[in-house]
């Protein structure tokens, strides 16, 4: 007892001797700083500037003591903090001096204060970027290497409010030049490789905080190729530097899709780094690097048509990992193995790579991440449902590498949802696996039906989520096999409990979905809820129970709700797997593709939901609330541009003899169709009545209906013949007339055209049956699915509804107008498809009129113009791609964004923003809806990133009498208004706007 007492006395005493101590260190600290403070009348200017090398050696050394001798305890870092400002300031001074006596112990000290103390440090580490900057290029590579060490951990523990700032410093200290430049000469200097390797990773932490500096990093030719070289030629810890810059680089799309464009050397180095012969630390950022190259759709399939049978057999071999690096750094495998799930989440996306991963075994692995020990070779006999159902739990009871769960649930998700539709186990140890996951799968899934409101009490609503997810696209997929096993072992286990879970589901829906409780914090519950709700609805003996569940009121309610924006659930909120990546964080240059199901799950679960119920509940007569429920599911397709809520109104809409996608803008091209004036086709039914129709669009939308002949072979020359030159005998040609078949139903044709021309069509249920047969025979599968009723597979693209494709040479053959924009004497032009000097387009009028009024009322007038084969459009030639692209396709092109605008200077700005002027000065006479506004967004959004350029602007909009562009332009010029009044830059404006820059500054000065 005595000895115990005596230890914590002497414990006791050495932690006051510790204080004591480092009170004495800070106590000298503050000695030292205080030899080399100024100290003016004011005491608030006081500053650190000692010229004297010994008491700048007093002032590093006394704080490398402090340091060295601090812990963890608040009472210090309290010490700390009350010199923090003069430490700084005597640091910087230090550095700006730059005396090879104590510099490279100076920049050490930076190190280990920035690094133990980040957080206290905030107020003051953009103070250091400067002097640590100008050490990159020191002839002492020692002292250069720890100043880009000390910087990176500078801009590493930087906050986000802070990032602007530094950003300026690090353009006007041009760190960037310095970094690429000490890069690019390293071969063949005598540096060591410890400096590139910190140079490599300070250009890293700026590539990856900084998204406007990749591009101009990656258009160094010079610096990529020393980068190739590096990787090929060093060793362990300089290719991971290397594979990491080509990260940073690839979150710039436009980066990564020109990496892809010239891949093969980039891939066969990744591909390669990712085989399970190189060490993990290698490996971990192969898989990253292809993580950041396969972000969406059209570079996944990019990639993999390059290496998709080696970069899968690099992904399974990297998640077979845990079983084969068994005694291994824990941490480190399971770093590489979390990597190769995320990267095996391109399942999500069709292609080649799916058939690689059946044939390398993905069903194997993904049941050797869900049990630790169950041994397929020792199954001797097939296992009855119940057997496979009690090893299933068991092995999901034992948790093993339980964080991994989403992962395996959303990629055997994807891949059910992908497989082909005869696909079936090679041997019946695939069966089995397949199987026992499709089990594990409805297990997780009814084990958290069960738990009810618990799910959003735990931590488990990722896994809860992915695991129900993946069963109900198993029971939607398009493989016989998969989906009847799935609807089976589901029965099974719910076969105790179900209609008891049931209950309390459609209780819980019910009572989430009214006005009081809708929003409420159980938002991811009432997802989840709906999607099993779905899953019941998928099994026939629960469907009477579902309807008379007075599901309908419920699931519109939740619809009605999401759209008037009382709630909007992301699924990135709940399946943090998906999306806790640092691509989704600091990518650029992206114009957001949605997923299939969009932002809003609780709206694409909802339609879902509806669409199953009115699918299982056709006895039922829905009459009473068809005009509600039509309104309803018409302002998703109003509001909504996700895919998979469209095609699920659309699929809900066909129940009511609907068919297709009405919207607003589909409206003006159905016009087209009772246009006689420009039409060229005639198709002529065996009771010899017709109908005429324009080939143009036919040929976009509905080409089966066009006569095999095509335009005549002349009128495809492309350099000496005009398009008005073409001899008037060959001119009946362009009418042609199509006699059709008895077999074809004039009404059902009749109807087809309004599919073709509107984008949908209403009919009642013998009508549809005949438009089946047409709509096969012509091709057209989304009509055919939707007059099938059939709920859309997962990933079902919109059939396009706009007509940019008749802009391309096939559309050629049916122009009849040509726009000439206004040339300029510096423009060569030369024209594909004929022998016109000046800048043109060839282009429809059917479709021009259709979508624009006034050349509607231009076409139709019957004066000189409406016959004429051309008309000059008052725009530039840039203007008028960008005008003819809106009204073939509805939507302005956007001006170059990201880092691409970012690393342009004033005049190529401007010379992007002009072509959006000239349109929203043309739209007010043309009568184009929405463009002037549209025209207006975008000229605004850029002058935000640009102030200088609302200089130009504002002439422009003078010169086009565009006052309410011209105010605009003055407010952002306001804040510059002193700088521009003092460097002449307002002389060059008129009197009237300079007047209008001046009122705008007044106002901002009022408002401060």
């Amino acid at each position: 007892m005595r000895s115990s007492k005596r230890r914590a006395a002497d414990n006791s005493r050495g932690s006051n001797n510790g204080s004591d101590h480092l009170q004495t260190l800070h106590q000298r600290l503050k000695h030292a700083l205080s030899l080399g403070t100024a100290r003016p009348s004011d005491d608030k200017d006081r500053k650190w500037k000692c010229t004297d090398l010994e008491i700048q050696k007093h002032v590093v050394r006394s704080l490398a003591a402090f340091l060295d001798s601090s812990s963890g305890a608040s009472s210090n870092h309290r010490l700390l903090k009350d010199s923090l400002a003069d430490i700084v300031e005597a640091l910087v001074w230090i550095l700006h001096c730059k005396s090879e006596a104590i510099i490279s112990m100076t920049v050490n000290v930076v190190v280990k204060l920035v690094s133990s103390n980040g957080s206290m440090m905030q107020l003051y580490l953009t103070d250091l970027v400067n002097p640590l900057s100008s050490l990159l290029c020191s002839d002492n590579f020692e002292v250069a290497t720890s100043s880009a060490t000390a910087l990176n951990m500078v801009l590493s523990n930087l906050s986000a409010k802070r990032e602007k700032q530094v950003w300026d410093i690090v353009k006007d200290t041009k760190i960037l030049i310095q970094i690429i430049r000490i890069i690019r000469e390293f071969p063949g200097s005598i540096r060591p490789i410890e400096n590139f390797q910190e140079m490599a990773s300070l250009l890293y932490t700026i590539l990856w905080r900084w998204p406007q500096s990749r591009y101009f990093v990656w258009n160094d030719t010079i610096l990529i190729k020393v980068l190739e070289d590096r990787f090929t030629k060093s060793h362990l810890s300089t290719k991971v530097s290397v594979l990491k810059l080509y990260s940073a680089l690839a979150l710039c799309n436009k980066v990564a899709k020109e990496l892809l464009e010239n891949g093969e050397t980039i891939l066969t180095m990744m591909v390669s780094c990712m085989d399970g012969s190189e060490p993990l630390a290698i490996r971990i950022e192969g898989f990253r690097l292809a993580q950041h190259l396969a972000a969406d759709e059209q570079r996944c399939v990019k990639m993999t048509s390059f290496c998709s049978g080696p970069l899968i057999k690099a992904i399974i071999g990297g998640m077979r990992v845990w079983r084969l690096g068994a005694g291994k750094g824990a941490n480190d495998l399971m770093s590489l193995l979390d990597e190769a799930c995320r990267l095996a989440l391109i399942s999500r996306w069709p292609g080649e790579h799916h058939h690689h991963f059946w044939e390398q075994g993905i069903d194997e692995v993904l049941l050797d991440l869900l049990f630790e020990n169950f041994d397929k070779q020792a199954v001797k006999h097939p296992l009855s449902p119940r057997e496979q159902m009690f090893i299933a739990q068991e092995g999901l009871d034992n948790n093993f590498l339980l964080a991994l769960r989403p992962y395996i649930w959303e990629i055997f998700g994807w891949l059910a949802v992908h497989c082909a539709k005869d696909f079936r186990p090679r041997t019946d140890q695939n069966e089995l696996c397949i199987d026992m996951l499709i089990m594990c799968a409805c297990l997780s899934f009814v084990e958290a039906i069960c738990k009810g409101c618990q799910i959003c009490e735990n931590n488990d609503a990722s896994r809860s989520e992915s695991s129900s997810r993946a069963v109900l696209v198993m029971m939607h997929s398009s493989n016989t096999y998969i989906g009847s096993k799935v609807k089976l072992i589901l029965s099974g286990v719910l076969e105790m409990k179900g209609n008891e879970c049931l209950k309390r589901l459609l209780r819980f829906l019910d009572y989430a979905s009214s006005a009081n409780n809708f929003g409420s914090p159980n938002i991811p519950k009432t997802v989840f809820e709906l999607i099993g709700l779905i899953c019941y609805s998928e099994l026939p003996q629960y469907q009477k129970n579902v309807i008379r569940g007075d599901g309908m009121k419920t699931l519109v309610t939740s619809i009605k709700s999401c759209l008037s924006n009382q709630v909007c659930t992301k699924r990135r909120s709940f399946a943090l797997h998906f999306y806790n990546n640092v691509y989704y964080e600091r990518s650029c240059c992206w114009m957001t593709v949605e997923e299939w199901e969009g932002k809003d799950a609780l709206l694409f679960y909802s339609l879902w939901g509806l669409a199953l119920f009115l699918q299982h509940s056709s006895a039922i007569d829905h009459t009473h609330i068809k005009s509600h429920l039509i309104k309803t599911v018409q302002e998703v397709l109003d509001n909504v541009s996700a895919t998979g809520p469209r095609w699920l109104a659309a699929n809900i809409l066909s129940f009511f003899g609907v068919y297709g996608f009405p919207g607003k803008q589909d409206r003006g091209s159905g016009k087209a169709l009772e246009d006689k004036e420009h039409t060229d086709l005639q198709l002529f039914f065996a009771n010899g009545e017709s109908v005429s129709v324009h080939k143009i669009v036919l040929a976009v939308r509905c080409p089966s209906l066009l006569p095999p002949e095509q335009f005549p072979q002349i009128a495809k020359t492309t350099d000496n013949v005009l398009v008005r030159d073409i001899p008037k005998n060959l001119y009946s040609i362009l009418q042609k007339e199509v006699r059709l078949s008895a077999l074809v139903d004039q009404q059902a044709l009749l109807k087809l055209l309004d599919y073709v021309y509107y984008g949908y069509l209403e009919a009642g249920e013998e009508l549809a049956r005949k438009l089946k047969t047409l709509a096969k025979s012509c091709n057209m599968q989304p009509l055919f699915q939707m007059l099938c009723r059939k709920i859309p597979k997962w990933g079902t693209p919109i059939p396009k509804t706009d007509l940019t494709d008749a802009l391309g040479s096939f559309g050629f053959q049916f122009t009849d107008i040509i726009l000439e924009a206004k040339g300029t004497e510096q423009m060569s032009w030369a024209c594909s498809f004929c022998s016109l000097l000046v800048p043109h387009m060839h282009a429809h009028k059917i479709i021009l009129q259709s979508r624009c009024k006034y050349l509607q009322a231009l076409f139709l007038s019957g004066m000189q113009e409406s016959h004429s084969q051309s008309i000059k459009v008052p725009v530039s030639w840039e203007a008028l791609i960008k005008l003819v692209q809106l009204i073939y396709s509805h939507e302005l092109p956007d001006p170059p964004f990201g880092c691409v605008w970012d690393n342009m200077d004033t005049e190529e700005r401007l010379y992007e923003l002009k072509p959006y002027v000239e349109l929203y000065w043309l739209a007010k006479f043309w009568i184009l809806e929405d463009v002037q506004e549209d025209c207006f967004t975008t000229i605004t959004s850029c002058l935000d990133s640009d102030r200088h350029l609302a200089v130009e602007v504002m002439k422009l909009a003078y010169g086009f009498s565009l006052w309410k562009l011209a105010e605009v332009a003055a407010d952002y010029m306001a804040p510059l208004y002193p700088k521009l009044r003092d460097s002449g830059v307002l002389e060059q404006l008129d009197d009237l706007l300079i007047e209008l820059v001046r009122d705008a500054s007044v106002r901002l000065t009022q408002e401060r």
